[in-house]
């Protein structure tokens, strides 16, 4: 009886067993690209079901066309134009604009002006990316840093907002980007995708852990490089990594090269010294104006912007091929390309 019952409960134990390893489905990468905010998308999920896998991203690509039509300063009813068409007046946008606004604003106070959503004039002036990019005449700079001012963008409590001065033109290329990939991160989550990345044209978003568990392994750009070239590696789940660089959009002329991130206090693109800041923190659209911050800033004090965050740090890469880390990166970035040296710098208590 004894001997019966040991063989009955292992052969309960083997059918559970077996049970079990049935229902564990093996997941399979499903991915799909768009092209859509003036750039290449592509999201990335691992899941047992395809078919349902590719109906989420097509959920995601939707919900990216939605806030591109409420965003995009060329598409002629946004939110955004709506703005700029009726300077003087409040307007009232949708909650996503507000809530992208709300973060323009503060993040404009945060880096005092280098990150300015007024900055719209000068970016359509100079019309970097597009088929009328030039270099334009210093009298026309001047006139359009007329209409740039951050502090002449009103809100009110009811998501309306106004340009104080007529003319002024609001552009969140600089973050519009960022919330579209926090917009798809949550909807992955709210569906149950447990292992997948977002790379809406350069920022990247990862979602939990490899199938296999283990850490996402994520490139950072050469700046020197074509695209597609790393200079080192980072290693973080679920964390929004975005950089900004002056390889993404430029035009040279007259052996200069004139690229996208114009500093909005002399209306010029940037010639600091660095060539690419990256961000690594909780949500894209914080990485996304962050990048561009402390690209506009300069070492040393986009270095101290970043120290005074929680849960954030950054990558600065110079001309010079010297990478500047905020003190939270230390062990946790690999450079790949022996022609880049991390700098050394006195490390701040941080958080």
């Amino acid at each position: 009886m004894k001997k019966f019952l040991k063989l009955y409960f292992c052969i309960i134990l083997l059918l559970l067993m077996s049970l079990l390893a049935g229902c564990s489905k093996k997941k399979d990468i499903v991915t799909d690209s768009a092209y859509m905010l003036g750039t290449h998308l592509n999201i990335s999920i691992w899941t047992d079901d395809e078919k349902e896998g590719k109906q989420v991203i097509k959920e995601c690509f939707r919900r990216i066309s939605e806030i591109e039509r409420k965003m995009s300063v060329n598409i002629k009813a946004s939110d955004v134009n709506k703005i700029n068409n009726n300077a003087g007046n409040f307007v009232k946008v949708s909650e996503d604009t507000t809530k992208v606004l709300n973060k323009g604003i503060k993040y404009t106070e945060i880096s005092s002006g280098a990150f300015d959503p007024t900055i719209g004039r000068l970016v359509k002036l100079w019309g970097i990316g597009t088929q009328e990019e030039k270099v334009p005449k210093k009298i026309e700079i001047d006139e359009a840093l007329k209409f740039v001012n951050y502090e002449l963008l009103k809100k009110k409590d009811n998501n309306e907002f106004k340009l104080d001065k007529k003319g002024m033109q609001i552009d969140l290329g600089g973050i519009a980007k960022g919330y579209a990939a926090d917009e798809v991160y949550s909807i992955l989550k709210n569906k149950g995708i447990e292992h997948g990345v977002i790379n809406l044209g350069g920022n990247i978003y990862t979602l939990g852990t490899k199938v296999d568990g283990q850490i996402w392994k994520i490139g950072i750009q050469d700046p020197l490089e074509p695209t597609g070239t790393p200079m080192g590696v980072v290693e973080f789940s679920d964390k929004a990594i975005v950089t900004s660089g002056n390889y993404e959009r430029f035009f040279i002329k007259n052996d200069k090269r004139y690229h996208h991130i114009i500093d909005p206090k002399t209306g010029y693109p940037v010639q600091n010294g660095i060539i690419s800041s990256t961000i690594i923190t909780d949500r894209s659209m914080d990485a996304d104006a962050l990048s561009t911050s402390v690209y506009i800033l300069g070492v040393e004090k986009g270095l101290m912007l970043i120290e005074k965050m929680k849960n954030t740090e950054c990558i600065i890469i110079t001309k010079d091929y010297r990478v500047h880390l905020s003190s939270g990166m230390k062990n946790k970035f690999k450079i790949e390309n022996d022609r880049f040296q991390i700098e050394n710098h006195n490390e701040d208590n941080k958080h």
